[in-house]
Order: C-alpha cells, then sequence, then structure tokens
C-alpha cells in the first residue's frame, strides 16, 4: 500500500464560489498509476469546504441559497465581534460543510455517479488561494 500526497492550489472569489474540481483531482490520480485505493480531498482553513454536487446552474445558484436561508450573512456573530473580520457565517458554514472527502477507486478511476462531480465551496468573504490536499491511498 503506497500513500502519496499532492497540493492543489485553488484561486476563489469568496462569498461562496463552488468550483468542479473533479478532473484535477482525476488528473492527479491517473498520474500516480495507482489502481485500487481511496482518494482523500482536505481544504486547509475554516471557511471552505469540500462535498459532491451534481455541477449544473440551478444547483450553483440552490446551494448557497440554501446557506444563506440557515446561515444568513447579515445575522450577528460573537466571531465577528472578537475578530472584526465580518466572516462568522463562513465559518459556521464551512464547519456544517465539511473539509473533507474521501472517495474509493478502481483501475485508476474515481467511483463517482454519473453527476457526481467534487466541489470546493469557499464561504469567506473574500477571493482566497486555496491549497487542497490531495492524499491518495492505493496499489
Amino acid at each position: 500500500m503506497e500513500i502519496k500526497t499532492f497540493t492543489l492550489p485553488v484561486n476563489t472569489k469568496g462569498a461562496n464560489d463552488i468550483i468542479d474540481i473533479t478532473n484535477e483531482v482525476q488528473k492527479i490520480l491517473k498520474d500516480t498509476g495507482l489502481s485500487d485505493g481511496s482518494v482523500l480531498i482536505f481544504v486547509p482553513g475554516s471557511t471552505a469546504g469540500i462535498t459532491t454536487i451534481e455541477y449544473e446552474p440551478g444547483l450553483l445558484k440552490d446551494y448557497p441559497e440554501f446557506f444563506e436561508k440557515i446561515i444568513p450573512s447579515k445575522s450577528k456573530y460573537n466571531h465577528d465581534e472578537t475578530w472584526d473580520d465580518a466572516n462568522g457565517y463562513a465559518h459556521i458554514r464551512a464547519s456544517l460543510q465539511g473539509p473533507s472527502l474521501t472517495v474509493p477507486f478502481t483501475k485508476n478511476k474515481m467511483i463517482l455517479g454519473t453527476w457526481q462531480q467534487i466541489i470546493l465551496v469557499d464561504f469567506d468573504n473574500r477571493s482566497r488561494k486555496r491549497n487542497i490536499i490531495v492524499q491518495i491511498t492505493g496499489q
């Protein structure tokens, strides 16, 4: 069993920016030459998350609207009073979303559904350069 770790740099716009990183992760996997195992995709930081979604225009609107309903950006957050950075909502959204995802692979290809893409969601209130960690365990 081998473990290989890579960094995938991604520039984001912030403000619920949703970026499809499926192809980039698959390319990293393909370049390893490993046949079977799992891929861990992790975003360091506390204002972004990783998940899967059908990456289509309707859901790209629905998903941020959902978070705005349950964790409104204009509400009062104690974090904002502590740090005066107005992104308390981003921390809570990212915590709910989660920072990582594990996807199995076989024959050097991730096992994803037809309409299932891996996305990075940047909830922060500013643009960022995110360094996504892709750790592949396999043989």
